[in-house]
């Protein structure tokens, strides 16, 4: 290291050039990286879906699902298997191991299910896909008074012109219902012809046909042969002859049936600022920008405004790019100022130009660190910039180290170059080995486990890679820096003033550490012991905040964004019209709302930009926990667009949520009303799952669990996952049916076919995949009534009353039914006031006091954490296991340099202590402790070991010089006192902006700035006060221990004796 040291010192064009090549691989790398508002990571989720069209929930987990889970089972690299059954679908989501092979795993599921031979014919394909969190970038709203097709098709021309743009790879419409040819046959036209729906759809298939013929092969070539005559549009249908008559008459379709070329029957709409709507969805996939996606979508919808029909809107009315805009201002101005503050520093207590030159460092790292971004998965997101802020104060650290030690030989009278390459030269070892310890000390944030993994990865590799450029300007750059300087002396009144003013301040600094700070050290290292025990007073002290509630531990925190939801629930089996007039209540709360709080913020423009009512599919929302979903007739889902933030007056979305709440009141008939503001979360705050065989069980332990967890305040929103189905009709076969030689499989299949219809022929036209399908007018699918008069024929083609041949029985079956590992489970969810009581309360009350007789009155239900306790526990562990990695590897670093086993752990010792800052920061700011702030802490402990470990090295190097021990220590104290206040206000200065700002859109980012700031400013107290007294303590142990060896006849070497008393000496 000396020789490259020397070489870029008397080689200065070198050094620029190096210094150059960072600053404009950073200039490429801001420009090649992608921006996202959170970082991408992957999900390691395979998805099997099996329409079951006309099923229930029942019948699809028992045909469907608990075929497919037997089937997987065992396979190797699965960690999970849960599936949902609904009414027609059965979907299967299977988590794999963190390590396992996702191509091989996939490639094995696929085989194993569709080798199946045993779903019932009416299923489809089996669709076995890996999952992924969809990234929703714009969304454009479609709509006007106008007709469902009419909208539709304008979505998709505009859904195909999007995706034809180079960049975007992913853009779909929801909102829509596929096509479908709707042929309906009553039953008096049936019976007066003597057919029955299974031979109309079987005349249709053998009419409606392409068929290639072969070829003639001529002596001229050869001729291709093909049948033409598939029907595409309803009213090519007409014209099918169904039978002809005795007397020749010819019955065609359109004489026995109506014919409508439709839409498949579902309640699917969606109502955008009061009218018929459809949402065009943009999402990014892969490496693809955020930014640049937006942009040009805008432009695009821009132009297609003036293409649709009069009476046609196009709004683009979610963009996630400004929310992303905007909070990477916030973070940029914390950067800029927390940088602002740095240099400040820098200035007070170093000469001009050596603080100038230190400076530099910073930028170079950052810019040096963006060079490498483009060649990692690594894009520029919030967390990105985030990291950045966090390691302003870091990187300046080395350079601060290099330069106060270079110009402290200038001073002893060596010629600048000799002094750049001796002063760089001396601090070498602590400064490569402390950038090591942070880089250390850093890696549990990529060791984390959990779907939240992803969030905290690129803080690491971030941090690190700016940890190293730091190291490489310091060592290499700033010397050559520092030697070639320019030594003028200042002739401006003001460069005189302020040189005299730095001087003066440096001056003070000094006498401090001479006449104030070392007496006092001195003192409190004879008095060693005691003062050790002070520290470890105040650590047990720091501690008791938490176990005495007075700062609460959380998760993960909740993401705000500019749009709030309000969901809403009605009973199984209510029509979507009625859901609809439902979710009016919702939607004139809104406008009340958006009027009220106008006029209260004084706001030019509106609170509420837009509003979205959908029912029947809830609006997709990104992140970790995947895309929403479809739902039912019975579900709706209310969103309203906010203002920005900065229009607002920083008012946040949970404070509307709260006034919106308010403001909606009781909805009749609700099963579940819930809102929210989130835009990511790690899962309900309160969460269990109960595993068992029996619903009826599983009903009855859920009921018990919700009842307890209303006792304790602030805990509201309870809920569980299970919901009654839609009244079912339960057929049966009467004695006298066998008699005919019917059948129950004759009988579901005649009544399958009246009332959901039969599959005639599925067509492709144009880019849609159209069902035909042969059913009963829906006028006579509307009551039990027409069950009871429908005619069931017999295989001899006697046609026989329905209630002759067949019973029913009424019961209401499952909305729903969930499993994991093959277990039915209900899950028990609940919201908390965090500022009432913490979820981790609630959780340790309920394990003490429920769940021991939980278990003995339902011994068959297994009961497990879910939700953000899961998750917190999952990530906890990770990070636990991450932080013994690290402070091994730590230990190792320092041991290295200082030769010892004992001397590491002194300083090691201050770790703890900077816990204690992070934990008193979060008390006095008021600020939840978070998993952030347990990752700063974390990240703390790299950070503080560096000033300890430039202490104890330069100790050591006295003492080689043959001064005393104490006097070794008390000079390492007042040298190094102010390099190690400077490196660790300029840590601190950096992160004050972050942690000072009160804005929603940085409020997740603030508990690893406190945690940091905190620390670091606590742990330097420690550093100058308790490490030269546990340094101290250290030799104590080392003498005692010498001692007892000679005690056992085993005597060190004379020269060791002597070197021993003279320490003790001196101590």
């Amino acid at each position: 290291m000396h020789t490259a040291i020397r070489w870029f010192a008397h080689n200065p064009v070198a050094a620029n050039l190096l210094m150059i090549l960072l600053l404009l691989g950073g200039a490429y790398g801001a420009i090649a990286t992608n921006q996202e508002e959170f970082p991408n990571f992957d999900i390691k989720i395979i998805s099997i879906a099996v329409p079951y069209l006309g099923a229930a929930p029942i019948e699809v987990e028992r045909s469907v699902c608990v075929r497919i889970e037997e089937t997987i089972e065992g396979l190797e690299g699965i960690d999970k298997i849960n599936s949902t059954s609904t009414e027609g679908l059965c979907s299967v989501w299977v988590e794999l191991l963190v390590d396992a092979d996702e191509a091989a795993v996939l490639n094995e599921v696929k085989g194993r299910v569709d080798a199946i031979n045993s779903f019932p014919k009416e299923t489809e394909k089996p669709i076995v896909s890996k999952a992924a969190v969809t990234r929703r970038v714009v969304q454009i709203a479609v709509s006007g008074k106008t007709d469902e097709r009419t909208l539709k098709e304008i979505g998709r021309n505009l859904r195909d012109d999007i995706a034809a743009i180079k960049g975007i790879s992913q853009v779909a419409v929801d909102y829509i219902r596929p096509y479908e040819v709707s042929i309906e046959v009553s039953e008096v036209a049936l019976r007066r012809h003597g057919i029955t729906l299974a031979q109309v759809s079987r005349v249709i298939r053998d009419s409606s046909l392409d068929m290639p013929g072969g070829a003639i092969k001529t002596r001229n070539g050869e001729i291709l042969i093909r049948t033409t005559g598939q029907a595409y549009w309803g009213q090519e249908f007409e014209n099918i002859i169904v039978l002809t008559e005795k007397d020749g008459t010819r019955v065609a379709l359109s004489d026995i049936a109506v014919i409508r070329d439709t839409f498949e029957e579902g309640d699917l709409r969606a109502r955008f600022n009061g009218d018929r709507g459809v949402v065009v969805n943009v999402s990014q996939v892969g490496k693809e920008d955020l930014i640049m996606i937006a942009e040009q979508v805008r432009e695009l919808v821009g132009e297609y405004q003036y293409e649709v029909p009069e009476g046609i809107e196009l709004n683009t009315w979610i963009d996630t790019s400004f929310e992303l805009q905007e909070r990477m201002s916030v973070l940029t101005k914390n950067a800029g100022g927390g940088l602002v503050l740095v240099l400040v520093i820098l200035a007070l207590f170093l000469k001009f130009r050596i603080a100038m030159w230190v400076a530099i460092g910073i930028p170079v790292a950052l810019l040096g660190t963006l060079a490498a971004l483009p060649f990692t998965d690594i894009t520029i997101s919030t967390m990105t910039v985030m990291a950045f802020i966090l390691v302003l104060g870091i990187v300046v650290d080395d350079a601060i180290v290099v330069g106060e030690r270079v110009f402290a030989h200038e001073q002893m009278g060596k010629p600048p170059l000799q002094a750049a390459i001796d002063g760089t030269w001396e601090v070498s070892v602590p400064v490569i080995f402390g950038v090591l310890t942070t880089i250390a000390a850093f890696l549990p944030l990529i060791m984390v486990e959990g779907r939240m993994a992803g969030f905290f990865a690129p803080i690491g590799w971030v941090v690190m890679f700016a940890l190293i450029c730091s190291l490489i300007e310091s060592q290499l750059i700033l010397p050559s820096h520092l030697a070639h300087r320019n030594r003028s002396e200042p002739t401006s009144r003001i460069a005189i003033a302020w040189d005299k003013f730095q001087g003066g301040l440096s001056a003070w600094l000094e006498k401090l550490a001479i006449r104030h700070y070392k007496p006092f050290v001195r003192r409190v290292v004879t008095w060693r012991y005691v003062s050790a025990s002070v520290g470890l007073g105040v650590l047990i002290l720091a501690l008791s905040l938490i176990a005495s509630g007075r700062v609460v531990f959380g998760f993960f925190p909740a993401i705000e964004g500019d749009r709030v939801y309000a969901g809403l629930e009605l009973p199984e089996g209510i029509s979507a019209e009625v859901t609809l007039a439902a979710a009016g209540q919702i939607e004139a709360a809104a406008r009340r709302l958006n009027e009220d709080m106008t006029r209260e913020l004084g706001m030019s423009q509106p609170l509420v930009r837009n509003m979205l009512s959908s029912v029947g599919q809830k609006v997709d929302r990104d992140g970790p926990g995947g895309p929403a979903g479809a739902g039912r007739s019975n579900i709706a889902e209310i969103v309203i667009d906010l203002a920005p933030l900065s229009e607002r007056n920083n008012i946040s979305s949970k404070e509307v949520v709260v006034r919106w709440r308010e403001y909606v009141g009781a909805v009749p008939d609700a099963v579940q009303l819930t809102f929210d503001a989130d835009k990511y979360s790690a899962g309900s705050p309160i969460e269990y799952q109960l595993k068992g065989k029996s619903i009826d069980e599983l009903r009855e332990a859920a009921e018990e669990l919700k009842a307890e967890l209303s006792r304790y305040s602030g805990v509201f929103d309870i809920s569980d996952s299970f919901r009654s189905g839609k009244q079912e009709i339960q057929l049966s076969l009467l004695p006298e049916a066998r008699n005919l030689g019917l059948t129950l499989a004759d009988l579901a299949g005649q009544v399958r076919a009246a009332f959901y219809g039969t599959e005639a022929q599925r067509m492709q036209r144009g880019q849609d995949d159209v069902r035909v399908m042969v059913r009963f007018p829906e006028q006579e699918r509307k009551s039990i009534g027409n069950l009871e008069d429908m005619y069931i024929r017999t295989p001899s083609g006697q046609e026989v009353p329905f209630y002759s041949v067949a019973k029913f029985e009424i019961s209401r079956g499952y909305s729903s039914i969930n499993r994991i590992d093959g277990r039915r489970t209900i899950t028990v969810r609940a919201d908390v006031d965090r500022s009432v009581v913490a979820p981790e309360e609630v959780s340790s009350s309920i394990r003490r006091e429920l769940i021991p007789a939980f278990q003995k009155r339902y011994p068959k239900v297994n009961v497990s954490l879910g939700g953000e306790l899961d998750e917190s526990a999952t990530a906890m562990r990770g990070l636990a296991i991450g932080s013994l990695f690290s402070m091994v590897v730590i230990f190792g670093l320092l041991a290295i340099p200082l030769k010892s086993y004992l001397q590491p752990l002194a300083i090691m010792s201050v770790i703890p202590f900077g816990a204690v800052g992070a934990i008193v920061g979060h008390y006095l700011m008021g600020v939840q402790l978070m998993f952030f702030s347990a990752l700063g802490i974390v990240a703390l402990s790299g950070v503080v070991v560096n000033s300890s470990l430039v202490l104890v090295d330069y100790a050591n190097r006295r003492r080689r010089e043959g001064v005393l021990l104490i006097e070794a220590i008390l000079d390492a104290c007042v040298v190094r006192f102010r390099p190690i206040m400077l490196t660790s206000v300029t840590t601190f200065m950096g992160l004050v902006p972050l942690m000072s700002t009160t804005t929603p859109a940085t409020a997740p980012f603030k508990p690893m700035a406190i945690s940091l700031a905190w620390g670091v400013l606590f742990a330097t107290f420690i550093t100058l006060l308790l490490v030269p007294c546990l340094y101290l303590m250290v030799e104590d142990w080392k003498h005692q221990l010498a001692r007892f060896s000679a005690w056992l006849g085993h005597r060190p070497p004379p020269e060791r004796q002597l070197r021993m008393k003279v320490d003790a000496d001196s101590t």
